[in-house]
């Protein structure tokens, strides 16, 4: 089983390796830009680095290239955006599922660009996960369809955003505060902070996007 582990440039207070390493043992790690040296810092090599390399310095390229056993040049203009291109080189392994990290914080352009990078390769490839991961919080897009979440000790909350359009009966099981066919309408609040009380939890809805939030208090 491996899991791919995408790791972009974004601030490194933002950025989770250590607590994810002790809990998995078979990860690919995968570079976006900057993203490589971030691992290379931390003791990880990366199995491929991917991207523009715009925002590395020389002497960071060549550390790179020293060290990296597979990488992807691309031109600065492109159509995709780095972490697009290291999720599809991911994808190139068939893995479980595939983390992202270092698309939070900073600019808050770069974070709406990756969240909807992710949301689009996850409708393009809905048979392999998709989560985004920083040190308070992890998302995935969920679309139509019962959907069974596990409960993780690492996240106290769970909340959900309808994305793009509304979501439509809305029920969920195994929470402190379930629902029966609620509707999500664009700008809705209400279904934040709930907490998965079993094992796992189950949400099912007959239309729309839901952004998915598990998260704890920093």
């Amino acid at each position: 089983m491996t899991i791919a582990y995408v790791v972009a440039g974004g601030p490194t207070e933002e950025i989770v390796l250590d607590d994810f390493l002790f809990a998995h043992e078979d990860i690919l790690y995968i570079g976006a830009d900057h993203g490589a040296i971030t691992l290379l810092e931390a003791g990880i090599t990366p199995y491929a680095a991917v991207g523009d390399f715009d925002s590395m310095t020389k002497e960071e390229w060549l550390t790179v290239k020293e060290s990296v056993q597979e990488i992807e040049g691309f031109q600065a203009e492109k159509n995709e955006t780095d972490t697009e291109l290291a999720i599809l080189k991911a994808l190139e392994f068939s893995p479980t599922c595939i983390y992202v990290t270092g698309v939070t914080g900073g600019r808050l352009d770069h974070y709406e660009s990756n969240l909807h990078t992710v949301y689009r390769m996850q409708k393009q490839f809905p048979q392999t996960p998709i989560y985004i991961m920083n040190k308070t919080n992890r998302l995935q897009f969920l679309f139509a369809g019962t959907h069974q979440i596990t409960k993780d000790a690492s996240y106290d909350y769970l909340s959900f955003y309808p994305f793009g359009e509304a979501v439509e009966k809305m029920t969920l099981r195994g929470v402190k505060y379930e629902t029966t066919d609620l509707d999500i309408p664009i700008g809705s609040s209400r279904f934040t902070s709930n907490e998965i009380l079993a094992d796992f939890a189950t949400a099912t809805f007959t239309k729309g996007t839901c952004l998915m939030i598990q998260s704890k208090d920093a």
